[in-house]
């Protein structure tokens, strides 16, 4: 069998925080990534659908087409720039903000990806890259989410209150 090579991953990722109001109250929609390292992990997996960035690539058409690819809508809005955070292993992430909701008849469509799994094994399966997407009342999608990425929902609140 061939062996595969992955091809080197970028450091700077660009995404799309999407909320709705609830009464006084913000809810977030988080996606959980798929495969099987993650399977069994629930908080602090959480993230923000986004993407890796090429080089000289527009960081917030990236968002969009990464919102698009791993949720399966499009994303429209007025956009609310939340400037970026860096992540433990030295990812810097950038993000933007809009308000919205999922359809009624909103049905997950994330890309896939390949992994040998098991690992060693020599047989390579697929894997969504986003296995749930769900809206979380604020509370609790800061529990959910990636550490790192706690304060888009501050500088979120910021930028609503004014």
């Amino acid at each position: 069998m061939a062996e595969r090579t992955a091809a080197p991953r970028s450091r700077t990722s660009a995404g799309l925080l999407m909320f709705r109001r609830k009464l006084d109250q913000i809810e977030a929609l988080l996606v959980h990534p798929g495969g099987p390292f993650w399977r069994n992990k629930d908080d602090g997996a959480w993230t923000i659908p986004k993407g890796e960035i090429q080089p000289g690539e527009d960081l917030l058409a990236r968002a969009q087409r990464e919102f698009e690819e791993e949720v399966g809508i499009k994303p429209s809005g007025n956009w609310i720039p939340l400037g970026s955070i860096t992540q433990k292993g030295g990812k810097t992430v950038h993000a933007w903000a809009f308000e919205g909701n999922l359809p009624e008849s909103f049905e997950l469509k994330s890309n896939t990806f390949e992994i040998e799994w098991p690992p060693r094994s020599g047989k390579f399966n697929n894997f969504p890259e986003i296995d749930r997407a769900e809206f979380f009342p604020e509370e609790i999608a800061r529990r959910k989410i990636n550490s790192a990425q706690i304060p888009f929902f501050d500088r979120l609140r910021e930028t609503i209150r004014k």
